[in-house]
């Protein structure tokens, strides 16, 4: 939904399980009218949609996409954004690291995308914007001597170059802007703001304007305009949140860096601060309450001297709870937004409320999207029934973005 002029807040339909487009549809079919009906009743509700490649292949066939514009336009909804980031199954089942399979070296993963982009621009109309979130080209514990991080940026951006000429196609001859929106995550190849801009300074712009310049026959200035208007990143709030980055040095390193935001995933991890005056046991005893065996669950330990211990899963991490030197931790762990603390633990929710108040007075992006998806595997305590949780997590976003004063609690 539009909650201020060219801004669109929606939340990720990844919170609902389902695969096959079916399952989707049923989900979206269910839940949609009445999360509009308390939000957004006399305004069109845009929605973000995630879709596995079996999901992306049954909407490309039957008659799908034909019957999901007549149902979008009875509801007064739209589409402006897609999750292309989970290419397979998503719930009851692990995920892991599986979440990063097939990576951006693959075809695999470039048909996926390419069938999404065909989806996407069927669904919005002419002279509209929208964007496809994916991931952060591989997953580093993957890489070792036969599989090198150079071989895997350079694969990656010769793919993710073949998207993007399909991009400008759209572009010039549709009239429909759609960019591929990277997604940074702990543990992945690109993590950090360093670590993308990197990628997009050393071999994203230098080789993609390489082939551009060949496919679209178009010097090499345009080209690289091109590049950097179509492949734009995916700022999960909550991932950079892990990384102990701060927003406002965060945001500022990308648009030195030439990079937009397609688009801002809000979202909240689990923050944990220990010291001598709180006790271990207890917080520990509420931190196993969120290890669990579906999704990765990276968590990044800061020390006494500032320095940074990254582990690749919360179980892995808590081996070293009782460890003195370590003070703070952060978990990949997507809370419910509008939650600060949960008893011993707190969450970086206090990020989310810099992003937002930044977005007031620096417009970087026109997509912002809710996303969740651990909702079902949240200890049962601090689980809301779903319709409502969602509800209450886009109206605590829609009440600090028409605030006009600075944000608080």
């Amino acid at each position: 939904m539009q909650i201020s002029p060219g801004l669109h807040l929606t939340y990720c339909s990844n919170i609902h399980a389902g695969e096959s487009w079916k399952e989707v549809f049923d989900a979206l079919n269910e839940n949609i009218p009445l999360i509009k009906e308390k939000l957004s009743l006399t305004k069109p509700f845009g929605i973000g949609l995630r879709l596995s490649d079996a999901a992306a292949k049954e909407m490309l066939s039957g008659g799908n996409l034909i019957k999901f514009r007549k149902w979008l336009a009875e509801n007064d909804c739209y589409v402006f954004t897609l999750n292309g980031f989970p290419y397979g199954g998503f719930h009851n089942t692990v995920v892991k690291d599986n979440v990063y399979k097939p990576d951006w070296t693959t075809s695999e993963r470039l048909i996926y995308t390419l069938n999404l982009i065909d989806v996407l621009s069927e669904l919005i109309p002419e002279s509209s914007e929208a964007g496809i979130s994916t991931s952060p080209l591989s997953y580093k514990p993957w890489l070792n001597n036969s599989c090198n991080a150079i071989d895997v940026f350079e694969a990656s951006a010769i793919n993710l170059m073949k998207c993007v000429v399909e991009l400008y196609r759209v572009r010039k001859y549709a009239g429909k802007y759609i960019h591929l929106d990277i997604e940074p995550e702990p543990s992945c190849l690109l993590e950090s703001s360093k670590e993308t801009i990197d990628f997009f300074n050393e071999y994203l712009i230098p080789y993609g304007r390489d082939y551009l310049k060949y496919s679209l026959n178009l010097p090499l200035e345009i080209c690289e305009s091109i590049i950097r208007d179509h492949i734009t990143l995916c700022y999960d709030i909550c991932h950079f949140s892990v990384e102990y980055e701060k927003p406002a040095e965060v945001i500022k390193a990308f648009q030195s860096a030439g990079i937009k935001v397609g688009k801002v995933q809000i979202s909240s991890a689990l923050k944990v601060i220990t010291n001598k005056h709180n006790n271990r046991n207890e917080i520990l005893n509420q931190y196993q309450l969120f290890s669990e065996s579906v999704y990765l669950h990276q968590t990044i330990v800061k020390d006494a001297l500032g320095l940074l211990h990254h582990f690749n899963d919360l179980p892995e991490a808590l081996k070293h709870f009782y460890n003195p030197e370590f003070h703070e931790w952060r978990t990949h762990y997507h809370v419910p937004v509008f939650m600060l603390s949960y008893n011993e633990l707190q969450s970086t929710q206090d990020d989310i409320l810099e992003v937002l108040n930044i977005l007031k007075k620096n417009k970087f992006t026109n997509h912002l999207e809710v996303e969740t998806y651990t909702w079902e595997v949240l200890p049962k305590a601090e689980r809301l029934e779903l319709k409502e949780s969602i509800i209450r997590e886009l109206g605590w976003v829609i009440n600090i973005i028409i605030n006009e004063k600075n944000c608080s609690h």
